[in-house]
């Protein structure tokens, strides 16, 4: 292969404009697609110049040869210069539009505040009982890209996009939203048309929940990368389709998460409200492990803003929800919730508390965190690195501030490799802790390390 061929070989826009062109690309029937090319005066040559395959592998996939791999998919795309909504691959500005919902660079001109009164004020008219899949959900996002779903579907269809999740969450779990937020919004892509698709009451019903647990998941990857508007479309979306499987669970769920991402901001006032809504519907759905969920969260918010009481109640109360959970039945959007987020969220709130100048707290969000990332393994890269992080800064609170920096390196060791943006923030307070002793060397060589390692 010659790469001069990929240079002289640019394929005209108006290529993937024909109808038999815009057809293969839609089923992503590579074989047509290259005999369509063929047909356009490019050689198999050029192809694989372009493509960066051999000209057997061309070869192949012009007598037939499937191509499933996404990462197949989306250099083919690249190399040809073919428009990846046309194939329903993200990520392109025009399928961020379409999938995503209102753009995050379209929203910037509204005040946070306000977004966040809006979306707080749609989570309500869900969990109180409004209809949805009306003009507000509209509001939240455009149709998705174009792609091929089946005519009536079964659940078996609808097992494949719960499949597909699974996988993908996992991916999130292990290496972060930046990883995997691709394949998540492009699997969205396809699985929003199944929604036109005929098929019986209760195969669509839960073809609603699948498609919100995705969308849960986008708006959570979409989170960690810093898509703030992003994931908030997605969170809006999932809670229409949660509310239409009617799933309470679920709808807690996504309540949880997108009341996270205002904790994240540092709105703990916000934050709790929408918590506050996600307990009406963990409670409606009579799962114990929501409302375990729910509460630890609410305490992290009441920690934030220096409310102890309300903060160690709730605590309480997680413990004992928890104690009463039917894990082994648990759904699988709530399941992540084990004995190991339990002891990483009380270290969480004990940690907050001891930030708001009452230090005294380490002594509980020590163990607790210890036990946390004791327990956490490679597949909770994520989780663990964020314990990690608050049991350095417990250590420096302490004054024991070598070996706090001997853990914040730990932390920094397990968040090599993970795509999210996420992780800078939660260890801000780390860095802080570490810069006010910085007369101390290892602090100071903490401090210089996390500075290179987020550069």
């Amino acid at each position: 292969m010659d790469a001069n061929d990929a240079k002289q070989s640019r394929i005209k826009s108006e290529v993937w404009e024909t109808a038999e062109m815009r057809d293969a690309l839609a089923n992503r029937n590579i074989s047509e697609v290259y005999r369509q090319l063929r047909k356009h005066g490019v050689s198999q040559r050029q192809i694989a110049a372009m493509t960066g395959q051999s000209q057997s592998e061309v070869s192949e996939i012009l007598k037939g040869r499937q191509v499933m791999a996404y990462d197949v998919l989306s250099r083919i795309s690249e190399g040809l210069g073919i428009p990846r909504g046309y194939m329903g691959l993200a990520y392109d500005e025009a399928t961020e539009i379409q999938v995503v919902g209102a753009a995050d660079e379209q929203q910037a001109e509204e005040d946070e505040s306000v977004k966040r009164r809006k979306f707080l004020a749609h989570a309500a008219q869900v969990t109180m009982g409004a209809a949805v899949f009306g003009p507000a959900s509209d509001a939240w996002a455009a149709s998705p890209a174009r792609t091929p779903a089946p005519g009536r579907i079964g659940m078996t269809d609808v097992r494949q996009v719960e499949a597909a999740t699974r996988a993908l969450r996992a991916l999130d779990y292990q290496y972060g939203g930046g990883f995997c937020r691709d394949a998540v919004v492009a699997q969205l892509s396809w699985g929003q048309q199944m929604l036109q698709a005929s098929g019986t009451e209760g195969v669509k019903s839960r073809l609603y929940v699948a498609l919100a647990d995705l969308h849960s998941l986008a708006g959570w990857t979409s989170f960690d990368i810093g898509l703030i508007d992003s994931a908030r479309g997605h969170f809006a979306n999932a809670l229409d389709l949660a509310k239409q499987g009617e799933n309470h669970p679920l709808v807690a769920n996504v309540l949880y998460r997108m009341g996270r991402v205002y904790l994240h901001q540092e709105a703990p006032n916000d934050a709790l409200k929408l918590f506050q809504l996600g307990q009406i519907a963990a409670q409606e759905s009579g799962s114990e492990l929501a409302v375990a969920v729910l509460c630890a969260n609410e305490a992290w918010a009441y920690a934030m803003m220096g409310n102890a009481e309300q903060a160690i109640k709730l605590l309480g109360r997680t413990r004992d929800e928890f104690a009463r959970a039917d894990l082994a039945n648990a759904e699988s959007w709530v399941r992540f919730f084990n004995e190991t987020d339990v002891y990483a969220m009380i270290g969480t709130v004990h940690t907050a508390l001891a930030q708001q100048a009452d230090v005294s707290h380490t002594k509980y969000a020590i163990p607790a965190l210890a036990k946390a990332t004791d327990a956490y393994g490679d597949d909770m890269a994520r989780s663990k690195t964020f314990s990690l992080s608050m049991l350095a800064t417990n250590h420096l609170l302490e004054g024991d501030i070598d070996h706090g920096a001997k853990v914040g390196g730990k932390a920094l060791d397990c968040a090599e490799g993970l795509k999210s943006k996420r992780v800078e923030q939660r260890m801000r307070p780390l860095k802080e802790e570490a810069q006010r002793r910085s007369n101390n060397p290892d602090a100071r060589d903490l401090v210089e390390r996390m500075s290179t390692f987020f550069s």
